[in-house]
This record gives structure tokens, C-alpha cells and sequence, in this order.
């Protein structure tokens, strides 16, 4: 199976809900295991979230966009957005690390996107944004994960 989408949004808070099921929506074809679908859940909100509160600073005004593309039983999506970027991505990556304390932000964002997908990538330039690509597997579609 292929296919893909393109999803454009204003960076405010309850567009994280939107992303998140417009994309279960698109995957549901995939026939996905309901652990699959609560990864794939995650990682989008984690993507989203991080552009909407870390690139733009909840600004808005600003649009988020998200690409996602099916080939087969993987899917790849890339989560953009233009904001201030990421000042040293390593450390962005590394579990607890926050910019954000005074928001109770927990710093594993990357750490729960990584756990869940089968690959990601950060690409981030200062003041001028950050692409976000992770990939996910599906498993087969088989009797005993169709009766679950």
C-alpha cells in the first residue's frame, strides 16, 4: 500500500489533539495493533508538542507542518516547523534535558520518540527551525492480530 498526506496547522496547544488522530486516521488502513497505534499516538504528540511549545513558544501565529507518507508497512513522517531551532541537538536528545522547567516539561520527549519508532532523525538550523523524521514499522497483519 501507498500513500501519503500533508497536514498544516497554527501552533497552539489543542492542534496537538488534531495532528494525533488525523494521522491515526491515516494509518488505520495498516490494520495496526492497539500498541502500535498508542506508539505511533505518542511519537506524533511528542513531535508536535516539542514545535508547538519549543519552536514557537506556544506563539500562535505560527503553522506547523506534517508530512507522512505510506510505503508498504512502514510509514515515514516528518513534523516541520520554522521556529527559533534547536541549539545543540545532541544535547536536546539526551533524557531529562528541558528547556522548559518552569513548565514541568519531563525532558523525554526524544527519548519516548526514539523508544517508539524505528528511526528518527533531527535537523535544525537556529532561527530558522526544525524537521523532525522518525519512521515507524508495522507489524503483518495476521488471524491472531485481526481477533485482538
Amino acid at each position: 500500500m501507498k500513500n501519503e498526506m500533508t497536514l498544516s496547522f497554527l501552533a497552539i496547544e489543542q492542534n496537538e489533539a488534531l495532528a494525533r488522530m488525523a494521522l491515526t486516521c491515516f494509518i488505520a488502513p495498516l490494520d495496526p495493533t492497539l500498541e502500535e497505534i498508542s506508539e505511533f499516538k505518542t511519537i506524533v504528540s511528542e513531535a508536535v508538542t516539542n514545535a508547538i511549545i519549543h519552536g514557537y513558544e506556544c506563539d500562535g501565529k505560527s503553522m506547523v507542518k506534517i508530512h507522512a507518507s505510506i510505503d508498504d508497512r512502514s510509514v515515514k513522517m516528518t513534523v516541520t516547523d520554522e521556529g527559533m531551532g534547536i541549539f545543540d541537538i545532541e544535547q536536546a536528545m539526551e533524557p531529562m534535558f528541558t528547556t522548559k522547567p518552569q513548565m514541568e516539561r519531563s525532558g523525554m520527549g526524544f527519548t519516548i520518540m526514539e523508544s517508539f519508532s524505528d528511526g528518527i532523525r533531527v535537523d535544525s538550523t537556529l532561527g530558522n527551525g526544525t524537521i523532525v523524521t522518525f519512521e515507524k514499522n508495522f507489524s503483518p497483519v495476521t488471524e491472531v492480530s485481526r481477533m485482538r
